[in-house]
């Protein structure tokens, strides 16, 4: 396959995707195969059957996660992206292994698509809690264009007869990963959780979209905010009575599980804290809070500030904030919303996966 069959192949894929949320395909102004019919009715069975096999993978945040996809595979951002680098005209496609994280829904999509579209071919290694979604998506990309399926395969014993490696997990498998394919080429990544930064003048609009970058997918991705930092005097009244309206988090038995837990380890332990009724949160320094706690810090120097999130840039995913008080900052409510070229880790997969070529 050559750069723009590929190119056009996902950007069909991403209005294909679209198109769960429509209830009229013609909608979006091109008319499906058959292929392409059934590949999207099995999509939407196995939609079911990671609801039902993953209790954090609830309709909503398997909705959300594939919309998302969509999102990233519109026409006029990926022709953006793909300008940006040099796709040679012919090469030897190499076999790239990538070992994909679980907590959110098709959380390795993009991994996925990087390899594909770099030209190479894409061994995956599914986590366990995350079996579903990926190869029915994958399927969908095969009644667009057949020829995808010589070019991926789904692991389900022990990797081998890979050139180049993409590992995501965490701080424990970090070890194993460097320890097992250090020798290859490889990008191995570890948790990383992202920060807000308030300036105490948020609007109520404004900490209700905060409120997504902290709730989405129940605080379990890398884009979730998990620490907050807020000027030395700020009340935190208003943002305790906005995060409150998130009831629907209670009616989930595993979070609400974790928020009891939490609260009576704090209770127990007389840890100082702030509690809503959907949340608690507890003056820490860590960057990364279990489910159900939001870490906050206080500062007095933005400057000064900045300096130590700059420290601290490896444990930092994504960055929130008004007015990209940080470069590479993003508004409130736009954590969950990466484009393509939105690298995990700030690693550019496509630029590595191209650099493959000269091996």
């Amino acid at each position: 396959m050559n750069n723009n069959s590929r190119f056009s192949a996902f950007c069909r894929l991403g209005k294909i995707l679209h198109s769960l949320n429509q209830t009229d395909n013609q909608i979006l102004g091109f008319e499906f195969t058959s292929k392409e019919l059934l590949a999207e009715e099995n999509l939407k069975f196995e939609m079911q059957k990671s609801i039902a096999a993953n209790p954090w993978f609830t309709e909503n945040s398997v909705k959300k996660a594939i919309t998302g996809i969509a999102e990233m595979l519109e026409e006029s951002s990926m022709n953006t992206w793909k300008e940006s680098y040099q796709f040679p005209v012919e090469s030897i496609p190499k076999k790239v292994a990538v070992i994909m994280a679980g907590n959110i829904p098709a959380v390795g999509f993009h991994d996925f698509a990087c390899v594909l579209l770099s030209g190479h071919k894409i061994i995956v290694k599914l986590s366990s809690n995350d079996q579903f979604l990926l190869p029915a998506i994958a399927n969908v990309l095969v009644a667009i264009d057949p020829e995808f399926l010589q070019l991926f395969e789904f692991s389900s014993g022990k990797l081998s007869g890979f050139d180049a490696v993409i590992a995501t997990g965490s701080g424990n498998s970090l070890r194993y990963f460097e320890f097992y394919f250090g020798k290859y080429p490889h990008i191995i990544r570890s948790n990383r959780n992202s920060i807000a930064i308030l300036k105490g003048d948020e609007t109520i609009e404004e900490l209700e979209l905060l409120a997504n970058d902290v709730f989405t997918y129940f605080g379990l991705g890398c884009r979730n905010v998990t620490h907050i930092f807020v000027p030395s005097n700020y009340n935190f009244h208003q943002m305790l009575e906005v995060f409150a309206n998130k009831t629907e988090l209670m009616y989930h038995s595993k979070y609400f599980n974790n928020y009891e837990y939490n609260k009576a380890l704090f209770l127990i332990n007389s840890v100082k804290h702030f509690d809503n009724g959907t949340l608690l949160l507890t003056e820490e320094s860590a960057i990364n809070s279990p489910v159900s706690v939001l870490n906050y810090s206080y500062y007095d120097d933005i400057e000064e500030l900045k300096k130590y999130l700059e420290l601290e840039k490896d444990k930092i995913q994504c960055v929130v904030a008004k007015n990209e008080i940080m470069k590479g900052s993003v508004e409130f409510g736009q954590s969950q919303s990466p484009s393509v070229a939105d690298y995990a880790d700030g690693t550019d997969t496509m630029d590595f996966l191209l650099g493959l070529n000269n091996l």
